[in-house]
């Protein structure tokens, strides 16, 4: 199998000649008449109608507790980590192969990540590596779990769903339970991913969701707490809210909080999009069935959803046959207008966070050498 080739089924595929994104917003039902509704409303910020109407939408749809929309996943996900009750000085066990968002927020904290392996079956972080890394490396105290050489507390567990594909939550939970950690899920990328019978981001203590453009449904920017109980979440929301307490005109704040309630604007644009979700699902799933087909028979293997899961195919991704393949396959089709990415530059090789402590990571390594995003909008087979 060549590049040109792939290039050509690519465009078959998405029956165009002009530029391919990686992954396109689709708007196709009521998003302009609710965006409009809410600009004539006049109720455009964090208070309006559209909020509630999206929080309670991801709430069924996902089965969470509660649900608190705010203004982008990063927000999200500091808010779960910050309710976790994760500390300046604190560590927590997340992975390398990641989007930074998910260290930024600890960076941001005054935590820090440990870098621990993925698995090969979600590429997601790997619960047996957890394991063994805490057993070469940490005590369990009065106090909780400690790192052995540092000291320091480690506060959680932080997998991220890479690319939609759910991590193994029952084995993670399990660790977890073993060092006193609390689990909170990076499920950014997996609005409609399934672990078993249940939504991504509804296992851990925690989950936090993103609907930036480029994610299955957007919000223009978003993001949304998951959180398992009414207590929590009503924490969430006290605090996503300026902890400002409620009373008919006196402006108290009960503690120092954050600002990260999303627009009424994008949650009407959101609300259109969840009715059109399980289309685009459908979609994604029909889009990665035909990828699978086509590299079937290559020397590429198609990155399928974990045999535990159903994966909402956020990104499509394929394993190339070596570092040189993929990077032939990066610049051809980009030259030719069809764009593909490689994963993410490995956290431990940025300067930020070389220093931070990890594991052995043989399968982060290889992904990061051999692993491209294919295109990946919806799109009718």
């Amino acid at each position: 199998m060549n590049q040109t080739s792939i290039i050509e089924f690519i465009r078959d595929t998405y029956k165009t000649n002009d530029f391919i994104p990686l992954h396109a917003p689709t708007f196709s039902g009521n998003e302009q008449a609710y965006v409009l509704k809410t600009l004539e409303s006049t109720f455009v910020s964090s208070i309006g109608h559209f909020v509630d109407q999206f929080e309670h939408q991801i709430a069924a749809y996902t089965g969470s507790q509660k649900v608190v929309a705010t203004t982008n996943g990063t927000a999200a996900l500091h808010t779960a980590l910050y309710i976790a009750n994760v500390q300046r000085d604190d560590l927590v066990i997340t992975q390398a192969l990641t989007f930074v968002a998910t260290c930024n927020v600890l960076h941001h904290m005054g935590a820090k990540p440990i870098f621990v392996d993925v698995s090969p079956i979600s590429l997601g972080l790997c619960p047996k590596a957890v394991d063994a890394y805490l057993t070469d490396n940490a005590l369990l105290t009065k106090t909780g779990c400690i790192h052995k050489q540092s000291r320091q507390p480690i506060r959680a567990v932080l997998p991220m769903h890479t690319f939609g594909h759910p991590v193994e939550l029952d084995e993670l939970s399990t660790v977890c339970q073993k060092w006193h950690l609390t689990l909170v899920e990076d499920a950014a990328e997996s609005l409609g991913s399934f672990y078993k019978t249940k939504h991504t981001g509804t296992i851990g203590d925690f989950g936090a969701i993103s609907f930036n453009g480029n994610k299955i449904i957007t919000t223009g920017g978003g993001g949304a707490v998951l959180c398992k109980t009414t207590v929590t979440g009503d924490r969430a929301k006290h605090i996503t809210t300026t902890a400002k307490t409620a009373h008919a005109y006196e402006f108290f704040h009960d503690e120092a909080a954050f600002n990260y309630r999303m627009p009424n604007l994008n949650a009407a644009l959101g609300c259109a999009q969840m009715e059109v979700l399980k289309q685009h699902l459908k979609q994604k799933r029909s889009l990665a069935s035909h990828y699978y087909n086509f590299f079937k028979n290559s020397d590429y293997q198609f990155v399928l959803e974990p045999h535990y899961a159903q994966s909402n195919y956020w990104l499509n991704a394929v394993i190339c046959p070596s570092k040189e393949a993929r990077n032939d396959l990066l610049k051809h089709t980009n030259d030719a207008n069809v764009m593909t990415r490689p994963i993410w530059q490995l956290m431990h090789h940025l300067p930020m966070y070389q220093d931070a402590l990890r594991g052995d990571l043989p399968n982060s390594e290889h992904f990061a050498t051999h692993l491209v995003n294919l295109p990946s909008s919806p799109v009718v087979l």
